[in-house]
């Protein structure tokens, strides 16, 4: 449906609380955050400068102009570009059968699109597979630049607000004898336990779901907009009205051309201004891309030209005075610092919640696409899929955020390591953009290397400033969450295509279960749940070899995630039949998006059985030919009955005995793997088995395992899978 200008009005409204509470409340420890002196009013100028051309160029040009264009299903961030690329070449690396896939996108004419142009990148890539690789990589090294954005972004926002509350509680409560004793005491004991106590509340409540938690926040960065616009165009008139003039590139050029190592260090606070952009376009899902384009250039942007250019303004003026880097001294009025403090500590909770929730965006699509360990998904909207919640993590962002507040309870520090996340975080992007452009948008080579030099120079210029800072801050935090995320996910991929490539290599052909010798058929339906989706799994064959049996009718089902967000009910389910008709034996595949939750299978069984009966329905008007090996087809979403008395006696009769043999029981078969390294593996590989191993154990059940069913109808068949 077309989107209406009201439904606009009201997600800007909410994306204001889910989405801009991050940049918004940057103002609190950009300039803060320079932990070098800043010698000369020019400087000033240069610097705000520097703030608004990157303001205009990153968030304004890059994402809201370009960036969102680049949707994957209304759904962003690293992995949907990278998801782009999987669907127009052939560059997934993920565990995928290409036929799914490719049944796919025929159904929107892009596979015989891709097949037939000429476009020289597609076939490089496609040609290489060390470039599929960096491509993954590139995707994963985004996706834990967001991860480790998720737990900098709460510390470093809280605890800027709460050193804002202890000033203004020195400034309140003590006299001219005890003002220094007294602000250095809430100064040093005041920040870490205030933040710590909000940290928790903010992590506590966000069961609630990103809808009502934005509801809720959005007049508070409303109201803290409005505050931030009023004396700020205060500080300009009455401090420094020349300071507009600094809009100018001039000045940052000037900048440019005296750069040295102290100047540079400046710019590695500077890229802060622009924290939270990413959340832009990676909690797209959430909201439309008119009403995220509309809240920015119409309020965002500007409001926070006019707050850098008063806090400028007022440093300018009161240059070399005590703490004048801190937005609070800025404030003209005592009374409005103490309203301001107050204000400031609910707003960088808001803040925060653009990070926290693109994590959990982040986590679910990495977890679809066999990248991260099974955690528990939660649904928390009925109306927008994309809005999750993931307790498990939840409490590990909230466990590692109060571990770098109180390691490091320093702003400057903590800006290290969130500036390094924030440059590498959209040069990745940018990597994964430019291929975009040549391969999903055709722009041709040209273009794509233009946008590539364009935004990524200057991405690259701010990395590299953090870099310099890396061993006089606390940017090592970085580099920390970054190994942790990244082994994590790499060993879970590793395991996991490693036991995949096991099973396809293990399985056995249907003619061997067809003519296995001696096998009783006992009444009812056997589910048979595997990873492959041709031939026999390894662990049904070991169960036949031991216990010669099995039920009269079979269903093999494969849950398979496919590079799109969500797959539409009419597309879901692939059926088709195995073997000859005698044997009744046939193959599911149920394709899930990597936005959506595989462990939803209340009616699996009814819908499947459904789908069968529609298949029977296609397969007798179309005549096909009941020797065939696998023959599949379409099959849609509506309610099948089992007794249709147009269709010929022979489909009847089938139909008739798939209803008996459901009253006579459903059995489900999953197969419990153990994994052992081969003998004589090395020792890294032996490391990387053993902790696969442990986390395998460790995480939650596989979809199949965490069906709703009795006890007593759920098989568990062990096998050892020797990678």
């Amino acid at each position: 449906q077309e989107e209406t200008w009201k439904h606009t009005l009201l997600l800007s409204f909410q994306s204001i609380g889910v989405i801009y509470g991050r940049l918004s409340t940057a103002p609190l420890y950009v300039l803060e955050s320079v932990d070098v002196d800043v010698k000369s009013k020019d400087e000033i100028y240069e610097l705000f400068s520097f703030i608004f051309w990157t303001l205009t160029i990153i968030p304004l040009f890059k994402y809201a102009f370009i960036v969102l264009r680049a949707d994957d299903g209304e759904e962003g961030g690293p992995f949907a570009l990278y998801s782009l690329l999987c669907r127009n070449a052939r560059v997934g690396l993920i565990p995928s059968n290409g036929n799914t896939t490719k049944l796919l996108d025929l159904e929107d004419d892009e596979l015989s699109k891709d097949e037939s142009d000429n476009n020289k990148a597609r076939k490089v890539i496609e040609g290489h597979k060390a470039i599929q690789h960096v491509l993954l990589f590139l995707a994963l090294l985004g996706a834990c630049m967001m991860l480790s954005d998720a737990v900098l972004t709460p510390s470093i926002s809280v605890l800027a607000a709460t050193k804002g509350l202890a000033r203004s509680l020195a400034k309140l409560f003590s006299s001219e004898k005890t003002k220094d004793g007294v602000a250095h005491a809430l100064k040093k004991y005041v920040p870490t336990p205030a933040a710590c106590i909000v940290l928790v509340c903010l992590f506590g409540l966000q069961h609630q779901g990103s809808q009502k938690i934005g509801f809720i926040f959005a007049p508070i960065v409303i109201s803290w907009l409005i505050f931030l616009t009023g004396f700020s165009l205060y500080n300009i008139i009455h401090h420094d009205e020349k300071i507009l003039s600094a809009f100018s590139p001039v000045y940052m050029l000037n900048f440019v051309k005296k750069i040295d190592i102290r100047r540079w260090k400046l710019l590695s606070s500077i890229v802060l201004c622009i924290a939270g952009t990413e959340a832009m376009f990676a909690d797209l899902g959430h909201f439309s891309k008119r009403s995220i384009k509309i809240t920015f250039i119409c309020l965002v942007y500007p409001v926070l030209l006019i707050t850098y250019a008063g806090q400028a303004a007022f440093i300018s003026r009161n240059l070399g005075g005590e703490e004048v880097l801190h937005l609070s001294e800025s404030i003209p009025n005592k009374f409005l610092q103490h309203i301001f403090a107050v204000l400031a500590i609910f707003a960088s909770a808001v803040g925060s919640q653009a990070t926290i929730t693109a994590g959990f965006s982040i986590i679910n699509q990495c977890q679809a696409l066999n990248c991260f360990p099974r955690v528990k998904v939660i649904h928390t909207s009925y109306d927008i899929l994309g809005q999750v919640y993931v307790p498990d993590m939840n409490w590990l962002f909230m466990i590692l955020s109060l571990a770098v507040t109180v390691v490091f309870h320093d702003v400057s520090k903590l800006a290290r390591a969130t500036g390094l996340a924030v440059s590498l975080g959209m040069l990745v992007t940018t990597c994964l953009m430019s291929v975009v452009i040549s391969l999903q948008w055709e722009k041709g080579l040209v273009l794509s290397v233009c946008f590539f030099v364009f935004f990524g120079s200057i991405e690259a210029f701010y990395l590299s400033a953090n870099v310099i800072s890396f061993f006089s801050g606390g940017a090592w935090c970085l580099i920390f969450l970054f190994i942790l995320f990244i082994t994590v996910m790499g060993i879970w991929h590793y395991g996991t295509l490693k036991k995949y490539r096991f099973d396809l290599e293990n399985k056995v052909s249907i003619e061997w279960l067809t003519s296995y010798g001696d096998v009783v058929r006992v009444p009812g339906i056997g589910f048979i749940y595997s990873d492959i989706e041709t031939g026999i799994p390894a662990f049904f064959s070991h169960f036949i070899i031991n216990l010669p049996a099995f039920h009269r009718v079979l269903i093999f089902v494969s849950f398979r995630p496919v590079p799109v967000p969500y797959v539409s009910p009419e597309r879901k389910y692939l059926v088709g039949r195995v073997g000859p008709k005698e044997f009744t034996i046939y193959r599911c595949i149920v394709r899930q998006g990597y936005r959506e939750n595989m462990r939803r299978t209340d009616d699996l069984e009814d819908r499947i059985l459904e789908c069968i009966g529609t298949y029977l329905e296609a397969e007798e008007g179309s005549g096909a030919d009941s020797s065939e090996a696998e023959c599949s087809a379409r099959v849609g979403n509506r309610r099948v009955r089992f007794q249709v008395p147009e269709i010929s006696s022979a489909v009847n009769e089938e139909l008739r005995q798939l209803s008996d043999e459901k009253e006579n029981g459903i059995a489900h078969f999953v197969g419990r793997s153990h994994v052992k390294a081969k003998k004589g593996s090395s020792l890294i590989k032996r490391m990387i088995i053993t902790a696969f191993i442990f986390l395998d154990k460790n995480s939650r059940s596989p979809p199949a395992t965490g069906l709703r069913s009795p006890v007593p109808a759920l098989l568990e068949v062990g096998t050892v899978h020797i990678l």
